[in-house]
């Protein structure tokens, strides 16, 4: 179900089921209107190659309960180890932060220096870019790669970085995605996915940290040492 909560107890329900995705923004609308609360919403999908608008869109009208529910358990358990992987940098970061466009579950790393403009950037890409960075995240895939994978790229992509040599077991360099990328299934089925994904985090962080000239030293947190066993 789609839930809304407000702060002084209004609580309103959707339901999540097959149909159509007009009918579904028709109901959404009219249950923020009931919580008196009147929104504009942009009503056409934006990173999509079908951009029928929300408000007219009848043809799309399957939910399969329990692909969504697997895809979230994804994210949930990504999202765990993304948010451990960022307490170790003291430098600026961003949250762990969905992308609805893309569908992409992603965390960024700013080197603190600002970054070249690229001429054929457009505003967003341009403000996104704008400074240093290394990003790595969790992503469906799409026609450009049809399967799940954790990425990891580096903007501007420093000299080398395509041909760095990494500790991660089946980690490999897409070249016309530009960036790093590990099958989830390899996560999925290692003896240790959370020890094999922060690998891959650390890993290809540290490729682009270290041939971009980060100042690792000013921008990391020291790691504990594990404590030792009572007794």
């Amino acid at each position: 179900m789609l839930r809304l909560k407000t702060s002084d107890g209004v609580v309103r329900v959707v339901p999540l089921a097959a149909r159509a995705v007009a009918d579904f923004y028709a109901d959404t609308l009219s249950m923020l209107h009931e919580a008196g609360i009147d929104v504009h919403v942009w009503p056409v999908p934006v990173e999509c190659a079908d951009a029928t608008p929300l408000d007219r869109d009848q043809r799309h009208c399957s939910y399969d309960r329990d692909a969504v529910l697997r895809f979230w358990r994804i994210l949930a358990l990504t999202e765990a180890v993304l948010e451990k992987f960022r307490a170790r940098f003291v430098g600026k970061s961003s949250p762990v932060q969905f992308f609805w466009g893309s569908f992409d579950l992603t965390v960024t790393r700013f080197s603190g220096r600002r970054a070249s403009v690229v001429p054929t950037a457009n505003a967003v890409e341009r403000e996104a870019y704008s400074h240093e960075v290394s990003s790595v995240g969790w992503w469906p895939g799409d026609e450009r790669l049809e399967k799940p994978s954790f990425y990891s790229y580096a903007s501007p992509e420093p000299p080398g970085f395509p041909s760095a040599v990494l500790s991660t077991p089946g980690v490999y360099y897409h070249p016309q995605l530009k960036g790093f990328y590990l099958d989830y299934d390899v996560v999925r089925t290692a003896a240790d996915p959370e020890a094999l994904l922060l690998d891959f985090c650390q890993s290809t962080y540290e490729a682009a940290a270290n041939l971009g000239g980060w100042d690792r030293a000013s921008l990391e947190r020291e790691q504990p040492h594990p404590r030792p066993n009572a007794g």
